[in-house]
Formats: structure tokens, C-alpha cells, sequence
């Protein structure tokens, strides 16, 4: 029963149901193995605000729905993700205080492509309100199929420090993201389950298809300017 199990079964998922393996990845999850690897290498901790360098935001605008907000520095070759915030059913001004409340010193506030869409009551984009409120230098995400953006991240986590603490949902999001198993099929779908786990990790999609890579000639990564930004 166990080899028939084992044959028709992810292995993550064999290990959780028959072998009661608490550390095996979320079934289907796509950075189940990597946020593993980053405890195993002491890379969930506590990380410090460094007020020299310039803190940078990356969102993900939820339309009736969660909007979540990482807070990254970038340091060398590594990238600190110092704070996560997350609500639902706030307005634009909730999060502009949120901001300011956080008392960080920021480079830039990187937000998806549809901060540019009008609402229907003021006719005004959400990044033409938000200016308004007092956030600057603000950029907009480059576009990137779902599924290329997924393999960003992965390869952008191997750099990330995240803070236990702060970033502790952020964490179980990107544990828990996931596609749904095709039972009929004995495969996993091709898109991403949408749940309460998805909106830290479209943030950190947006972070890692924005993401330019150290520079060794350089002391800093560069950050002036995303590529790709109309």
C-alpha cells in the first residue's frame, strides 16, 4: 500500500501523510524548499534596520482583496528583507501611514502596473492618489509571465536574509504558496492556487522581476533606476 502511495503521490506529500514529516514542504509549494534552505543556513533572524542605506518598498494592490507590502534593503550581494505589512479593506491612506509610521528612510516604492488604472469615483490612479498623499519615487514593476517570475524568485531567495519577527507571515506565505494536485490527472496544475497565501508572494514576485543583481565593480547594487520603467 505504502509503494502504490508513493508512486501515485508527490513526494512531499508521501512524506507528510505516511512518513509524518513536519519539515517536508507544502504540497505543490513552489518555495518550500528554499525558505527550508534558508533557515537551514541561518538566514531567518533577526535583521537590523540599517538607516544608511535606503529602505525600498514592493507592492502587491489588492482590488477588494489583501495588499501586502515588502520592506527590502539591499546590502552588497544580499538582500534584507527587514518588515512585511498585509490588510484588506483599506484604503490608500491606511498604508501611506503605515509608511510613514515605520520611521524607514526610502529609495523607492515599487508598485504593479495597475496603480496606473482610473477608479470609476475619483477618475484619478491609484499612483496619481498616492502622490498626492505624500509618497514619492514611486516605479512601476517590468511585466513578466506569472510562471518566469516564479523562477525569479526562486533563484533571488538563495540572497535573501528575512527577519523572523517581522516578515513571520510573509514567511508562511511563501512556505505555503502552491498549485492545486490534479487528482484525475496525477499532476500538479499549471497556475498557482490563489489564497490567503499569494499576495506576500506576488510582492516578492514583483521583487524579484525588479531586482538587478551586485554589481562587483560597484559597492552597492545598482538601484538608480528599474529597467524596463515607461
Amino acid at each position: 500500500e505504502l509503494e502504490s502511495a508513493r508512486a501515485t503521490m508527490p513526494e512531499d506529500q508521501y512524506e507528510q501523510e505516511y512518513e509524518c514529516s513536519f519539515q517536508a514542504a507544502v504540497s505543490g509549494a513552489y518555495y518550500g524548499k528554499q525558505i527550508q534552505k534558508a533557515e537551514k543556513e541561518n538566514r531567518i533572524v533577526d535583521v537590523d534596520y540599517d538607516d544608511s542605506i535606503g529602505v525600498e518598498t514592493w507592492w502587491d494592490l489588492g482590488i477588494g482583496d489583501s495588499t501586502s507590502i515588502v520592506f527590502a534593503q539591499f546590502i552588497g550581494a544580499e538582500i534584507h528583507i527587514i518588515d512585511y505589512y498585509e490588510a484588506s479593506g483599506a484604503g490608500l491612506e491606511h498604508y501611506v501611514k503605515v509608511l510613514q509610521d515605520k520611521g524607514y528612510v526610502y529609495d523607492q516604492h515599487v508598485l504593479p502596473h495597475d496603480v496606473r488604472v482610473r477608479e470609476l469615483g475619483t477618475g484619478k490612479s491609484r499612483i496619481e492618489m498616492l502622490e498626492e498623499l505624500g509618497i514619492h519615487n514611486i516605479e512601476i514593476a517590468p511585466s513578466l509571465l506569472i510562471d518566469d517570475g516564479i523562477q525569479q524568485v526562486r533563484t533571488m531567495l538563495d540572497k535573501c536574509y528575512f527577519d523572523e519577527v517581522s516578515c513571520e507571515k510573509l514567511i508562511d506565505s511563501l512556505l505555503a504558496y502552491s498549485r492545486d494536485w490534479d487528482d484525475n490527472g496525477k499532476t500538479w496544475r499549471m497556475r498557482p492556487r490563489h489564497d490567503w497565501s499569494s499576495h506576500g508572494a506576488d510582492a516578492m514576485r514583483y521583487l524579484a522581476i525588479g531586482y538587478r543583481p551586485f554589481n562587483e565593480n560597484w559597492d552597492k547594487p545598482i538601484r538608480r533606476k528599474l529597467k524596463g520603467v515607461v
